[in-house]
């Protein structure tokens, strides 16, 4: 099934470009970026990896974990790739402060669930500075974090809780998709004056994708389609938009053309790619991995019934994680995890076949 690029955001795809992992995309444009503007610096823990104790040389570290940052201390050196120490609140404060001296810094925060320890800074300092300054200052920061469960981490290192970084104003959060938006978002994120924030599925981290050669940006705030439908709408995030594809294949083995809308963006979040799909097709359901309460995809409800009811030919239907912690067990996991049956039978129900 091939992309829809007629909502094209940056560049197409008849370029030149090469087939990669979504880890390595996210590495070579932290190199891009890091090479385009002096001012870039990245900082987090374990992403340059120590120094030989003979040569006093920076060692080839792992590049903190999936190998985001690999390689690129030996090229910006130690003042540019920064190793921290545990302590979030410490190292997002100094960035933030170095955001408002003028520099542009990217802070790997490791696992999502390790944002709570620097929720303060976050929500106090980087998302209100500009505002209280009167926008006389600019907080031009980016930060990443894996996030997501499926993949054997358990509970304090599986969380997709997004949605409570969407809730704070003057925060953007993006959700790549596959290695064609990862680049085009964390490029466009480092080059914004507010901070941003790029969730990293890690079940994403090893999917391979076309990614043009040449520069390119994604607007943030814009979503896109992914395949055009008529019969229902399947609204995704992150890796929930993957979830949605391969439900959309299953649908059309039934002749049920769905329509597949990526999100990308939380917040600002793209209200009208959403709306503009359920006139057509009266019918959404919403992919979550998030747990229901407060999520992404209740406020995806939210708007559609406040703004679309009228061509609701049927209820909003959500399809997220339970409203409980990630297991530990396999088993479990693989249950707990929203995948594209629950969507296929979702879909089923709500056209009541």
């Amino acid at each position: 099934m091939t992309l829809n690029n007629s909502n094209k955001l940056g560049p197409g795809f008849n370029v030149k470009g090469t087939e990669m992992r979504y880890r390595d995309a996210f590495n070579n444009t932290l190199r891009s970026e890091l090479e385009y503007d002096e001012n870039v610096l990245i900082i987090g823990e374990d992403i340059s990896g120590g120094f030989d104790k003979k040569t006093k040389e920076p060692l080839d570290a792992w590049g903190g974990p999936f190998a985001a940052t690999k390689g690129l201390v030996q090229d910006f050196g130690v003042e540019r790739i920064m190793d921290a120490p545990i302590s979030e609140a410490g190292f997002v404060g100094a960035a933030i402060g170095a955001a408002l001296t003028g520099l542009r810094p990217v802070v790997d925060l490791m696992y999502f669930d390790f944002t709570t320890v620097a929720f303060d800074q976050l929500l106090s300092n980087a998302a209100k500075s500009r505002y209280m300054f009167g926008g006389q200052t600019k907080v031009p920061l980016t930060l990443f974090a894996r996030s997501g469960g499926g993949t054997g981490h358990a509970a304090q290192h599986s969380s997709a809780f997004y949605s409570i970084l969407a809730h704070i104003p003057g925060l953007k959060v993006v959700t790549p998709s596959d290695p064609y938006s990862v680049k085009g978002l964390l490029s466009a994120a480092i080059r914004d004056d507010d901070p941003v924030f790029v969730v990293n599925d890690k079940k994403l981290i090893n999917m391979k994708g076309f990614v043009p050669d040449e520069d390119y940006q994604i607007e943030l705030g814009k979503g896109r389609c992914l395949k055009e439908g008529t019969d229902v709408t399947l609204v995704g995030m992150s890796y929930t938009s993957v979830v949605c594809m391969e439900a959309a294949e299953k649908l059309e083995k039934m002749d049920i053309n769905a329509e597949v809308i990526d999100l990308l963006s939380l917040s600002p979040l793209d209200e009208k790619i959403v709306i503009d799909s359920v006139k057509k097709t009266n019918r959404i359901v919403v992919v979550d991995e998030d747990n229901p309460r407060a999520s992404i995809a209740s406020e995806i409800a939210a708007v559609v019934s406040d703004k679309a009811f009228d061509y609701l030919d049927a209820p909003v239907k959500r399809v997220t994680a339970p409203h409980t912690p990630v297991p530990y067990s396999k088993g479990l996991e693989e249950e707990f995890m929203p995948d594209s049956d629950d969507v296929f039978e979702t879909v089923k129900k709500l056209l009541d076949i």
